[in-house]
């Protein structure tokens, strides 16, 4: 944004856009990690009761280990 948009857009709104791009992937953050507790809590209930295998339980595990990784990576360099 040129400096002038950026003031426009500070006049108007009482922030910066810096501001609202932290509460933006702090949202997406927060949902993931809101999905990443039900999918891990489902999932270790499923393993509990052998509904699911351990291998199945850890693919899970990893598959959100590999999303927050490379979210975090796209999202905060």
């Amino acid at each position: 944004m040129t400096s002038d948009q950026v003031a426009a857009f500070q006049a108007n709104s009482g922030f910066g856009p810096s501001d609202v791009s932290v509460v933006l992937v702090g949202g997406v953050f927060v949902v993931l990690l809101l999905w990443g507790v039900w999918a891990l809590r489902t999932a270790y209930v499923g393993w509990a009761e052998n509904s699911i295998s351990q291998r199945q339980f850890l693919g899970v595990a990893v598959r959100f280990v590999a999303m927050y990784v490379v979210l975090t990576f796209f999202l905060l360099s």
